[in-house]
């Protein structure tokens, strides 16, 4: 990996209330979305030309987490990211053109 890139993600955004009562997590959904965003503008790409291919989830992401996303920078692909919540793995995949 080596471009990395922060997710800004308000602490009170409204998709953290309707996942699991009383644990706020942000859904996995909504995290694969800035990934996609934040590796199409870093490449100067359509958005609508990629998909994630894979996806782990190894962590939930709560309400106030700082959160960075790593990805080969090269215009290679399939591109390869990890999410991390401060220094805590929380997603891994690959994305690539359709």
């Amino acid at each position: 990996m080596n471009q990395s890139r922060t997710i800004h993600i308000a602490a009170d955004h409204p998709a953290y209330a309707g996942h699991f009562p009383h644990f706020p997590v942000l859904p996995g959904a909504l995290l694969l979305d800035a990934v996609l965003r934040i590796v199409a503008a870093d490449r100067g790409i359509p958005l609508q030309g990629w998909r994630i291919a894979s996806a782990k989830f190894l962590g939930a992401v709560r309400p106030g987490d700082a959160l960075r996303v790593e990805f080969d920078g090269a215009a290679q692909q399939p591109v390869r990211f990890n999410v991390l919540a401060g220094e805590r793995k929380v997603v891994s995949g690959v994305m690539h053109e359709r």
